[in-house]
């Protein structure tokens, strides 16, 4: 199983600078991709732009979205975007897609939160025509640049929904589980596989995993202040998300275990501190 990092972009205060230096450290390391979170009504760094950066100071891993809020988006110009950053990154971008839940980032778009689940179909739709080089209606060019990778960037589903799993099997290249609870992911990735099979493709879906890290004693505090500020819209319930942090090597070496064994292609550890040693701590416990 291939391990990828996080970047800190998401996280209040962190500096362009210190992202850059953290995925040319991150390239130097043994991470396979490095990935970046989506918010709107938050103070952090928009995930496409900020893997563009990260694209020209980077030329090995690969860039991902976990995960983009797509309907945020109008769909054809996300998919102009989305090729132009596959182009500038010689092909190494993944787009981890999700419908969101916060209202308030669809109030500030703005977009349709009733409607979001519409607007993702739609979305796909215009992928799949673009990534194809096919117009999106009569009488209208296709949209460019041409993928760099033969069939268009690789797309991956988020989320713990029907509506999520159908996605995969009719239009991505994989499903994308978050969160530690190793049977949950599981479940839903065996329930996309069985939307794969429906929707008659052959081999099967790519699965990637995401859980939130930080390491080192004298960081755990700062690293649930982070968590409950950006999860703070739940209310108690933001508890579980600073509960499910990984603190430790050991919780570290046990995650991999255990996603290996229901066959995930790549688990990403994001970061709570923007600590440039948090990159080399996890280095050491993946060891």
């Amino acid at each position: 199983m291939n391990i990828g990092i996080g970047l800190p972009a998401t996280i209040p205060g962190v500096t362009p600078a210190q992202v850059l230096q953290w995925a040319e450290n991150a390239e130097k390391g043994p991470f396979s991709s490095v990935s970046a979170l989506d918010r709107l009504v938050y103070p952090n760094l928009d995930p496409l732009i900020t893997l563009a950066a990260v694209a020209a100071v980077t030329q090995r891993v690969r860039l991902l979205t976990s995960v983009l809020v797509a309907p945020l988006r109008r769909p054809g110009v996300l998919a102009k975007q989305a090729l132009t950053l596959d182009s500038f990154s010689n092909g190494r971008l993944s787009l981890g897609l999700g419908v969101g839940g916060r209202k308030d980032d669809f109030f500030a778009a703005p977009a349709t939160f009733e409607h979001r689940g519409r607007d993702m179909d739609r979305l796909m739709s215009v992928f799949e025509s673009t990534w194809k080089g096919q117009s999106i209606r009569d009488g209208v060019n296709p949209i460019g640049p041409r993928p760099t990778q033969p069939e268009g960037p690789e797309l991956l589903i988020g989320g713990f929904s029907d509506a999520a799993i159908n996605r995969v099997g009719r239009w991505a290249n994989g499903y994308l589980g978050t969160g530690p609870n190793c049977d949950l992911v599981a479940s839903f990735y065996k329930k996309s596989q069985e939307s794969w099979e429906k929707s008659g493709r052959s081999g099967k879906p790519r699965l990637v995993g995401a859980v939130y890290y930080v390491l080192g004693a004298e960081n755990a505090e700062r690293g649930a202040a982070y968590i409950t500020d950006y999860y703070g819209f739940m209310g108690e319930a933001v508890k579980n998300r600073v509960q499910d942090m990984v603190t430790t090597p050991d919780r570290v070496k046990e995650l991999i275990s255990r996603f290996t064994e229901i066959g995930m292609d790549e688990l990403h550890f994001w970061p709570c501190v923007p600590d440039l040693d948090q990159i080399s701590l996890l280095e050491e416990a993946i060891k």
